[in-house]
């Protein structure tokens, strides 16, 4: 859907195209630099209510890697027992290798490790329900933004960068929760820890791995500075790819028949290369990470094999220290390998926490007034008074539109593509906010309402019938969604409609495909009219709802309409001027003003603009 706060009388949600309805849609740009800083900052603060959760998964490391890191030195000591037994054997000093000693080392050290399991277990079963929470949020509250969004921002955003967001952003926050920020603090703890083991066995040691520190740091800082910004030309150009992806399936028909295969093609071809080149180069980044921190790591190995057979043979350390140092240089290169890779998937955490945080900080609508008003009963007296707008604040596209509908009325408004009637209505619904002027609804102004108290008082039909993947009967209860289904059934007859319905294979129980094309565009136009009739509104707006259906069709649609509108103050849009005849008051806009208004057969004698619209249509009709 394509705006925000959709009421539930309304049949369709509004879009805006050219300059009667508003700026085009376009795909947002955005390669510039990442505020990653800035970005993590937000994230941590967002993760503030789960701080009881991260204190509980710290400890749990901290005891989880604790017992790890102990297990190296103790199986040291087992090594040591076996290497002086096989000495005392073959030297025949001794008793020989101490069995006994070494079982009860290697219970306690697979009691160790069993501990640390269990602590690891439940550190990531309490890690997997804060991401879960923190997906559920984010995703609620993006859904709750885009109902507070206006209109605008949908005119100048494709749904698939929005949709991008929803599933493609937040899945990669999540799962960076689930896994790499339990890394971190295991890695970051089991560097510390192994750090305090290896200095205890031998600090000349150790001072050699530590060389090898700087060297990764100067390695990590190049690679994460260069693959910065590809992470965030990657997420930007994936939402630009989905969004063209979804633009085209939606409206393959109208692709195929104005052979705009070649040009979507090429548009594809353009974006998905940049993803490409992006994705490649970011990913490439990453894969540097792992076979540099190896050969660093290796460069470590070297160096403690060499100094550790020299103090060995020097009588400063044990073989099992030995043994057990190598253990922990693995365990130490580890943790820096595995830092080394949770940067760059945190650079691409950066990238779709930021847009995310771009979308939820975007501005909302004008917040409603904090006492609304509540009409006990309506009449559906609407007046415009002097009402200014324009999309853009610097181009005005209403100028001073004035008009006065009193209660019951059945209004017409008619014009030239661009006059600005559908803008008229959106500015009625409160969709865009007017610049200048006001419009009252019996004699209060717009503006006195909620969003929501207005936009219940409405009832919409439009051209583009709006049906959704669900049965007949939930898509007319959409108009008023705890209607018994006697009601719905009603409704149904009123708009003429209950008798196809009937003929269906399974009735009101007929569940509508997500194209809607099971059903005939007619058909599509009266269940609609069914369900504004189900919403009971005290003011109806149809806009150019027989446009598009055939003769006969539209009979039928009149006849439902007609059935609708008695005894409410309507609006009709309508580009067949021979539709609206009946109509008790025609508005003729041109240029965003009232050029011309009256009734009929008061407009055609005066030989006006209404008289020269109404008179080309037949003479188009001459010609074809």
């Amino acid at each position: 859907m394509s705006q925000a706060n959709t009421p539930s009388r309304q049949t369709m949600p509004l879009r805006t195209h050219g300059p009667g309805g508003g700026p085009p849609g376009m795909l947002r740009g955005g390669e510039k630099a990442r505020d990653f800083k800035g970005t993590m900052k937000k994230l941590v603060r967002y993760l503030g209510p789960y701080k009881f959760h991260f204190l509980v998964v710290l400890l749990l490391a901290v005891a989880s890697t604790v017992f790890n890191i102990v297990g190296p030195k103790i199986l040291g000591r087992a090594t040591t027992k076996v290497f002086e037994g096989v000495v005392s054997t073959i030297a025949g000093t001794g008793s020989g290798i101490d069995f006994v000693g070494i079982g009860n080392i290697l219970l306690l050290l697979a009691g160790l490790y069993i501990a640390a399991a269990g602590f690891g277990f439940m550190q990531g079963w309490i890690m997997t329900a804060v991401s879960m929470k923190l997906t559920y949020n984010f995703r609620r509250e993006i859904s709750e933004k885009i109902n507070r969004l206006p209109l605008r921002y949908f005119d100048s955003t494709s749904q698939g960068e929005v949709l991008s967001r929803v599933t493609n952003d937040v899945d990669t926050i999540s799962q960076t929760m689930n896994q790499s920020l339990t890394q971190i603090i295991t890695s970051v703890i089991t560097l510390a820890g192994v750090l305090v083991m290896m200095i205890s066995i031998s600090w000349m040691m150790t001072l050699v791995v530590l060389v090898i520190l700087p060297t990764s740091a100067v390695f990590i800082r190049v690679l994460v500075k260069y693959s910065q910004k590809y992470y965030k030309q990657q997420q930007d150009y994936l939402g630009h790819v989905n969004g063209h992806v979804e633009e085209m399936y939606g409206g393959h028909i109208v692709v195929k028949a104005f052979n705009g295969e070649k040009r979507s093609l090429e548009e594809f071809n353009r974006l998905n290369s940049t993803l490409y080149h992006s994705a490649w180069k970011s990913q490439f980044a990453s894969g540097l990470m792992m076979p540099i921190m190896n050969f660093v790591g290796n460069l470590g190995y070297v160096g403690v094999a060499v100094l550790g057979g020299v103090l060995a043979f020097r009588g400063v350390i044990t073989v099992g220290d030995i043994q057990a140092f190598i253990q922990y240089v693995r365990n130490f290169t580890q943790p820096l390998t595995q830092i080394a890779n949770i940067s760059t998937v945190l650079q691409q955490t950066a990238a779709a926490s930021e847009r995310v945080f771009e979308f939820l900080s975007e501005a909302e609508e004008i917040p409603d007034t904090d006492t609304p008003v509540q009409l006990p009963a309506v009449r559906g007296h609407v007046e415009f008074r002097d009402v200014r707008f324009g999309y853009v604040p610097e181009k005005t596209i209403i100028h001073n539109f004035s008009a006065e509908i009193m209660p019951g009325q059945k209004i017409a408004i008619v014009g030239p593509t661009g006059a600005g009637k559908t803008t008229m209505v959106k500015l009625l619904m409160r969709y865009y906010d007017i610049q200048g002027g006001a419009i009252l609804v019996d004699g209060h102004d717009i503006r006195e309402f909620s969003r929501e108290g207005l936009r219940d008082l409405f009832g919409m039909v439009l051209q583009d019938a709006w049906l959704y993947n669900a049965s007949i009967m939930e898509n007319i209860r959409y108009g008023q969604l705890d209607a018994t289904d006697e009601e719905v059934y009603q409704a149904a007859r009123t708009a003429n409609v209950d008798h196809f319905i009937r003929t269906l294979p399974e009735g009101y129980n007929m569940v509508l495909d997500e194209e809607t094309t099971n059903i005939s565009q007619g058909q599509k136009q009266l269940l609609t009219i069914a369900r504004a009739v189900l919403s009971r509104p005290s003011i109806l707006i149809l806009d150019e709802a027989t446009s598009s259906v055939d003769t006969r069709t539209e009979v039928l649609i009149q006849k439902a309409m007609d059935n609708l509108m008695r005894g409410r103050t309507s609006f009709i849009i309508a580009h067949r001027l021979s539709t609206i005849r009946n109509a008790d008051r025609i508005l003729v806009m041109n240029n965003g003003d009232i050029v011309e208004q009256g009734t009929h057969q008061e407009l055609l004698a005066r030989n006006g603009f209404y008289a020269s619209l109404y008179n080309s249509q037949f003479e188009e009709a001459e010609i074809y």
